[in-house]
């Protein structure tokens, strides 16, 4: 029997978002929500001067469930009503799970700390890219992940600013949370734009931030100056929002795993602000990991990912 479909009648059964890879912009676009999420743990102490990490964590998932039903509203969108679970997952890992693990952290540890430790980022999203996201990484590409991962961990276990404690297990919950959550809203991107991913996933989960900001504002909210403010609407505006577009496109045209890899710079974008907005210092060290991680990045790029 001979296959009588047109072309048009097959590419009617495609998603109606279908992204066509491109690693490189991936990559670029990526990279960009790098640098929105790497002033988020800065942000996130200067914000604590003001606020509780409860509230913080509820506030600004409120603030910008408000932001995203706007948007969702004037275009006109429809609730994706098949994939409401997995926005779901995705909004409770990055709506509350990163946000509130990282704030409680951020209580007892350096900002600078905090974004070393989180330098494991990449490599757990890899992983759970493999478990679940529908990519298989080669040896390669596991062998510069691992290196990647063992620069920072070497760097934020040789007591070059403090001693490992409870503020790193709960970095370490926050990555997990994180990891797990990029590798579902990264792949629903590839069906929907990823602006629209992160929309959705604050929306579905709007009535618990609301109740949330609402039950937490009493204890949380700790007469705030004009620093802490700031902050409080880069974590809701730019963390909460503007970065998961970029990066869920990112992930979306240049592939899960790879534009991952990215992230390992996100270590140093946090240093680097946090020497400029917290006053933490810098040292050669620092820069020789900066550039080492840099290298390890452009290797994993090169990585074959299937």
């Amino acid at each position: 029997m001979t296959d009588t479909s047109t072309p048009s009648s097959q590419s009617a059964s495609l998603p109606a978002h279908a992204p066509i890879r491109h690693p490189l912009a991936g990559l670029a676009i990526g990279f960009i929500g790098v640098l929105i999420f790497g002033a988020t743990l800065p942000a996130t102490r200067i914000a604590l001067d003001g606020f509780s990490p409860a509230f913080i964590t509820f506030g600004r998932a409120a603030v910008a469930a408000v932001v995203a039903g706007i948007v969702l509203l004037a275009l006109g969108k429809r609730f994706p009503r098949r994939e409401a679970m997995r926005l779901l997952a995705a909004g409770v890992l990055l709506v509350y799970g990163f946000p509130g693990f990282s704030s409680v952290a951020m209580q007892t540890v350096p900002a600078a700390h905090g974004g070393v430790v989180l330098g494991v980022l990449p490599l757990m999203t890899a992983a759970f890219a493999a478990l679940f996201g529908g990519e298989r990484p080669g040896p390669a590409f596991w062998a510069w992940s691992i290196a990647g991962a063992g620069l920072v961990v070497v760097f934020s276990l040789s007591g070059a600013d403090i001693e490992p404690g409870p503020g790193d297990i709960w970095l370490g919950c926050a990555a997990l949370s994180a990891s797990c959550g990029y590798v579902i809203s990264g792949k629903l991107a590839r069906t929907r734009p990823g602006w629209e991913v992160i929309s959705w996933a604050l929306v579905i989960t709007a009535p618990l931030s609301i109740a949330g900001a609402i039950f937490s504002w009493e204890s949380g909210v700790l007469e705030p100056g004009g620093a802490a403010l700031a902050a409080f609407a880069y974590l809701a505006l730019g963390s909460m929002y503007a970065g998961f577009v970029f990066w869920n496109w990112g992930m979306a045209i240049g592939g899960i795993a790879k534009v991952g890899q990215v992230q390992l710079l996100q270590s140093f974008v946090t240093l680097g602000l946090s020497a400029l907005l917290l006053g933490e210092a810098v040292t050669p060290v620092t820069i020789g990991f900066a550039v080492a991680v840099a290298f390890v990045v452009w290797c994993g790029r090169k990585a074959k990912v299937g």
